[in-house]
């Protein structure tokens, strides 16, 4: 492999020996010729929630050290290790919108392939406002709900691509 991507190991986690390129299948692995491990590097997992009220979609402004800073997004973030998925749906809506919400129905599932050196999936989720108080929070700059008809500038192509499914009666 000629490019390394944060996240990939040079050396092997168990014996400390370099990784080397293997086939495995049909695609190349990063392979301990000492011990066989095999670098499985699979995407993450971000768990997002939309919120609806009055017809309108509830987006943040991402803030600076966040991917396509500026732009907007729906509330999201990644899944921890441990985390159930729908909780982390409901935490990251928490920290970066103030509001609190039951989680309910996938909406839309997508892979994200924004940034190569760290593919993730996303999976969208129907989100029921319960309280809590609109303010924007963690990596978040701004908050506001807009219509479908009338977005800000999105930051990633999944969020364009589920909105349209959402216009075509999602």
């Amino acid at each position: 492999m000629s490019e390394s991507w944060p996240g990939e190991y040079s050396y092997c986690p168990y014996c400390g020996t370099p990784l080397g390129p293997k086939k495995i299948g049909n695609r190349v692995r990063m392979n301990c010729p000492n011990c066989e491990f095999v670098h499985w590097r699979n995407p993450a997992v971000g768990a997002a929630t939309v919120i609806r009220r009055d017809g309108r979609i509830l987006l943040v402004r991402r803030g600076p050290g966040t991917a396509r800073s500026g732009y907007w997004a729906v509330p999201a973030g990644y899944v921890d290790y441990g985390e159930e998925i729908r909780a982390a749906a409901a935490r990251e809506l928490h920290e970066e919108t103030g509001l609190i919400a039951d989680i309910g129905a996938v909406l839309w599932v997508a892979s994200n392939f924004h940034d190569p050196g760290k593919l993730t999936v996303g999976i969208w989720f129907e989100g029921i406002e319960r309280g809590g108080r609109l303010m924007a929070g963690d990596d978040a700059t701004e908050v506001g709900f807009f219509s479908l008809d009338d977005l800000p500038e999105l930051a990633f192509e999944t969020d364009h691509a589920l909105f349209a499914a959402l216009r075509d009666g999602l």
